[in-house]
């Protein structure tokens, strides 16, 4: 049967039984309630002539005799006293982990094996979750022996009624002043919380106190309660218990109120004092706490002078909860026994809050093996069904099956079955066709992609020429300086290339080299000359300073090619910018993309300067260095030039200079991969590819190694104008592209630029 959406909350007191049935609204923070029932017991369960049990069982077939409850929720409480309520904080903890340090803190606050108790607990509303871990949790866990949640039952189980949550008092309670009184707790400021409202609901034997600003929940219960007024006026007035209790209810209509109150008087300081000790229990607890209002409840609140003392005692406003603002419903708000008694039915109002699920605490100590047998019982008409059309479906099943089997003759369908094959046959045939087409049109397409790029790569050698041209110091044009020492110029001996398939392998080796080629230096984010990264021409900027000592290096195949020189700017004058420095400022960092930009013969860039870095251009390196050497030259004449002098090398070199011998290509090039030697060139350039003008200033023009500018050994010694000369092997990478073109895909062998 589908359950309605009805929830019965009762409350099974000491004095009455007190029931209330509801429904959620459509209307936020309300619910609607639709019946009631109070059911006073002939006399309290606590008097010495009375039996309780007789007492509830008797209040309950009358309950059950005037109203209806089959398909509603029912939600029941049990006083506070008989279970254990505590608001653990918890460690910083991942949050997945919180159930096991729960289980752990259960089975230190728990004073019975967990085997004897039912228990249950809830993350409360507050605390920080960030990255898996819970900062500030706070939990609330609560117990109940199992002879005790038994004992509770047994009543209502007698009556016919099935519990389906069974909550503490307290909590009740305090489900209803978070509903009705407060600020949703998931919109409170844990750094600014609202002052704390006290609920004191006055029970026949002890009051319930509970303390909340919807974050932090703390609760206790004081062993005084109505029946202490009625003992006193037992006492103080020599009257039987049950005129006591009439004349407590109408203390104020009485001919004597004057000795009435003044018996009453001791228990008024008593609860005074005894809330006064809890509210400092709790201030002193936390600190940060403030004490708002105090609210009164349960009927012996009822009870006139009550409020207004205990306020004047603890300088704090105090009044009774006589307005439920969060339950709707004229036909119960307005019924005159429920006007009477409503400060008695805040806790059936908290227990319908639960089962209508509008309330702050969830938890449940009803026992888990009645809530299982319950959903099977519930389950059972389903699977029941469910089985029987199962059987019915696998029935028709197997009669189709047989009925097909029984009427199968393989004659009647061998053409069909010679037709099924054949065009088996036929799409097989198709697919591989479509399959073959498909392979002759990517390789065509590659081919198609392949010349495309052709007619702009053959001019990528040419490119790279020019950009070593470009890059070479030298002065301004028509301006004739006699002296070779004072030339911004490097003279090109030689220039030659190898393969590596994988660049990494040579930066290895010439690591040390690199290092010392640019020592200690720093490149800004924006330099646009950054080496080119793993086949990649315009490497992008790096997120941080660049240093040669922490670059990776090229990564992925390409070109290193090779330039051997020398020059003569070595004079004293020059200083700092001679030997290895002025090489290192000049051609070293033009080719690290500090200086100018190239012309760009071809390609969507065609006739721009672009850093060489787009060219592919990167890393350069001088490898070898030879100290600067004296080189005489006949015929040379200098305005002011001194005598023959000493031809002595100077730094300890060896007269004649010359590039030191043994530099070249450290090994890493597979076996028979291209290099520019004898007969061999830079891919895309073949014999007689070199443009004009290509051997212009700096490089190997006319006059630079002919008659007049002999080289070492060249001369007779002590003959000719000396020079201090320079050379060097310095080597950088190329990974050919076309600037402004995307990356082509690799070939995998030499051929690349070609």
């Amino acid at each position: 049967m589908a359950r309605s959406p009805y929830v019965w909350g009762i409350d099974i007191g000491k004095c009455a039984l007190k029931a209330i049935r509801c429904r959620d609204s459509a209307e936020p923070g309300k619910i609607i309630a639709d019946a009631f029932d109070y059911v006073e017991y002939p006399m309290i369960v606590s008097q010495p002539e009375a039996d309780p049990v007789e007492l509830v069982r008797a209040a309950l077939q009358e309950f059950v005799g005037r109203n209806k409850l089959q398909g509603d929720r029912v939600v029941v409480s049990v006083p506070g006293q008989s279970g254990l309520s505590k608001f653990i904080k918890l460690p910083p903890i991942e949050a997945k982990k919180i159930p096991d340090i729960v289980r752990y803190e259960a089975r230190q606050q728990i004073p019975f094996p967990l085997e004897q108790v039912e228990w249950d607990w809830q993350r409360l509303v507050g605390g920080l979750e960030e990255g898996g871990f819970v900062l500030d949790a706070e939990v609330a866990l609560f117990a109940m022996k199992k002879e005790q949640v038994a004992k509770a039952l047994v009543p209502l189980t007698e009556a016919g009624i099935e519990v389906d949550i069974l909550q503490l008092s307290p909590m009740a309670l305090l489900n209803m002043l978070v509903f009705d009184q407060m600020p949703d707790p998931t919109t409170i400021d844990p750094l600014e919380p609202p002052p704390s409202v006290v609920l004191v609901s006055m029970g026949v034997d002890a009051t319930d106190l509970v303390i909340t600003n919807g974050l932090r929940i703390w609760q206790r219960s004081m062993p005084i309660g109505g029946n202490n007024f009625t003992k006193a006026l037992v006492q103080g007035l020599k009257l039987t218990f049950a005129k006591a209790e009439q004349l407590k209810r109408n203390a104020a209509r009485a001919d004597n109120a004057k000795d009435v109150f003044n018996a009453m008087k001791p228990v008024f300081n008593e609860f005074a004092s005894e809330l006064q000790r809890s509210l400092n229990y709790f201030t002193g607890s936390d600190r940060s706490a403030r004490i708002g209002k105090i609210l009164l409840l349960g009927n012996a609140s009822k009870l006139k002078g009550l409020a207004d003392f205990v306020g004047k005692q603890l300088n704090v406003e105090v009044q009774r909860f006589d307005t439920y603002r969060g339950l709707d419903g004229a036909s119960v708000t307005s019924a005159p026994t429920f006007k009477d008694n409503r400060l008695a039915f805040g806790t059936a109002y908290g227990l319908a809050l639960q089962g209508v699920q509008s309330a702050s605490i969830n938890t449940n100590l009803l026992p888990g093996e009645i809530v299982r047998e319950r959903l099977i019982e519930s389950k059972k008409p389903w699977a029941v069904g469910a089985m029987i059309g199962l059987l019915g479906a696998s029935a028709l099943s197997f009669l189709g099956t047989f009925y097909a089997w029984s009427g199968y003759s393989p004659k009647s369908y061998a053409g069909a079955f010679q037709q099924a094959d054949s065009a088996k046959s036929r799409s097989s045939s198709a697919l591989s066709a479509v399959e073959e087409s498909k392979q002759k049109q990517a390789a065509a397409v590659t081919q198609q992609q392949y010349l495309v790029r052709l007619a702009d790569r053959r001019f990528q050698s040419i490119d790279m020429l020019r950009a070593v041209e470009t890059l070479l110091p030298q002065d301004d044009p028509g301006k004739m300086i006699p002296n070779p020492a004072d030339r911004n110029e490097i003279h090109v001996d030689g220039l030659d290339c190898q393969w590596y398939p994988d660049l990494a392998v040579w930066f290895e080796k010439v690591k040390p080299q690199w290092v010392e080629t640019f020592p200690a230096e720093e490149v800004d984010e924006d330099d646009e000359g950054k080496p080119a990264a793993e086949g990649d021409a315009a490497a992008a900027p790096p997120e941080a300073k660049w240093s040669a000592a922490t670059d990776a290096g090229p990564k992925g195949p390409g070109w290193v090619v090779q330039i051997k020189g020398h020059h003569y700017h070595n004079e004293d004058r020059s200083k700092p910018r001679v030997g290895i420095q002025f090489v290192r400022e000049t051609l070293a960092d033009g080719l690290l993309g500090r200086l100018d930009d190239v012309p760009v013969t071809a390609g969507p860039l065609a006739g721009q300067l672009v850093p060489p870095a787009e060219l592919g251009i990167g890393y350069p390196v001088i490898v070898s260095s030879s100290p600067i050497s004296i080189e005489r030259v006949v015929g040379l004449t200098l305005p002011g030039a001194e005598g023959a002098a000493d031809n002595k090398a100077v730094g300890g070199g060896a007269a004649g200079g010359g590039a030191a011998s043994g530099a070249g290509f450290p090994p890493g090039g597979p076996a028979g991969t291209p290099s520019m030697g004898p007969g061999k060139g830079l891919p895309g350039m073949g014999p007689g590819m070199m443009p004009p003008g290509m051997m212009g200033p700096g490089m190997m023009g006319p006059g630079m190694m002919g008659p007049g500018m002999m080289g070492p050994g060249g001369g007779m010694a002590g003959e000719g104008t000396p020079l201090r000369r320079y050379d060097f092997v310095l080597h950088f990478t190329w990974q050919p592209v076309v600037p402004g073109t995307p990356k082509p895909a690799a070939e995998g062998d030499g051929t690349t630029g070609n």
